[in-house]
């Protein structure tokens, strides 16, 4: 596509440039989208579905395994009567997260190559691996990537903007019990599992996922082992409140002190890991950047849906090694499972909103 300074490094990152076509001084922005598919479904062998001016009824995505894509279960598909989408057969993911950041990404580079009267700076791509599992900043390499602000295309729907997240944490807590005989298990055995059925017992039952929205953090149950002899726990905790998420990460360390002083003895053990901050904090001091995304999807009108990520990002990670990267929606619905489909006329603003951030960023007067 005759992009410069390409390149792909040992860790899978492949990153280009598209030449500013002016000797005018603007600031080398950037665009970002992750390689990698879901891991809980399979993204091998996606065998995809147009359906063209979509008529509001079923969609049939595989007749002989009876799955059916239906407004009645999935009621965003109201939205787009005469829309085109596309969709897997109903046997895999489709994988627009982020195949379509990706195809969006290129397709702004396509245009804006056949409308060289079109204005704009140092373009900077990167598209990543990993951002699925958590890791796709862990090797990213900010200063050779040589934006100074960047976007990821990875929402969903039309209009969304995001620049805020959960702050985020993982806490391991072990319960250490003591085996013996059932038969002769009075005033002797401690079971391990007891004591984390205890402990999950004393966190607050509607602080939960599936009880919470918005800006309303949580405490989630990730996943439980255990046996009598030893069981352990593995919670994630979010809040997007610095403070509230401090007081969670407490409140889980305080119980597990108290349970330890009720027991007479150390048989609770907590580990708690901090996994990724709040990229609001460093995207306000650029706010900036927002304006122009805004700006951009109204002058393609888009009506901007600005709301909180209720998860991780690499913009996330990538906001606090320097580089600010809110996030900008695709046009793709039902992630990570057979369900999803894309509008492609949602996708197209998408293309429209990256020229038009582009433009925007080349129309305003920089001092460096």
């Amino acid at each position: 596509m005759g992009l410069t300074d390409i390149s792909l490094d040992h860790n899978g990152y492949l990153m280009a440039k598209y030449p500013a076509n002016t000797d005018k001084t603007i600031p080398a922005i950037g665009f970002i989208a992750h390689m990698d598919t879901a891991p809980d479904a399979s993204g091998e062998g996606v065998s995809p579905q147009v359906i063209n001016e979509y008529d509001g009824q079923n969609i049939v995505l595989n007749q002989e395994k009876n799955i059916i894509l239906s407004p009645e279960d999935f009621p965003s598909l109201k939205k787009y009567l005469g829309n085109t989408l596309v969709t897997s057969d109903g046997t895999t993911l489709l994988g627009a997260d982020d195949k379509a950041g990706i195809a969006i990404i290129l397709t702004a580079v396509e245009y804006l190559q056949n409308h060289p009267e079109i204005i704009h700076g140092d373009i900077c791509i990167g598209f990543t691996p990993d951002e699925e599992i958590g890791r796709g900043a862990n090797h990213f390499d900010v200063d050779k990537f040589g934006a100074r602000w960047a976007y990821t295309i990875d929402g969903s729907e039309e209009g969304g903007l995001e620049y805020e997240n959960f702050n985020a944490a993982s806490a391991l807590i072990t319960f250490h019990g003591r085996n013996v005989h059932p038969g002769s298990a009075k005033g002797l055995m401690i079971n391990a599992m007891h004591l984390a059925r205890r402990f999950a017992n004393e966190l607050p039952s509607d602080e939960v996922p599936e009880k919470t929205e918005g800006y309303e953090g949580f405490f989630h149950l990730n996943s439980m082992e255990g046996s009598v002899e030893e069981a352990q726990l593995h919670y994630i905790i979010r809040d997007f409140d610095r403070g509230h998420f401090s007081q969670r990460k407490q409140w889980v360390a305080d119980l597990v002190d108290t349970m330890n002083q009720q027991l007479g003895d150390r048989r609770v053990e907590v580990e708690i890991t901090n996994s990724y901050a709040n990229m609001l904090e460093e995207v306000q001091k650029v706010s900036h950047i927002i304006d122009i995304a805004s700006q951009a999807m109204k002058e393609a009108e888009v009506t901007p849906v600005i709301k909180p990520i209720r998860g991780g990002t690499d913009g996330a990670r990538l906001s606090f090694m320097g580089l600010p990267t809110p996030n900008i929606f695709t046009g793709g619905h039902n992630y990570h499972g057979c369900y999803e489909y894309l509008c492609v006329d949602s996708a197209l603003k998408s293309v429209e909103t990256i020229v038009n951030i582009c433009q925007l960023t080349a129309q305003k007067e920089w001092l460096d």
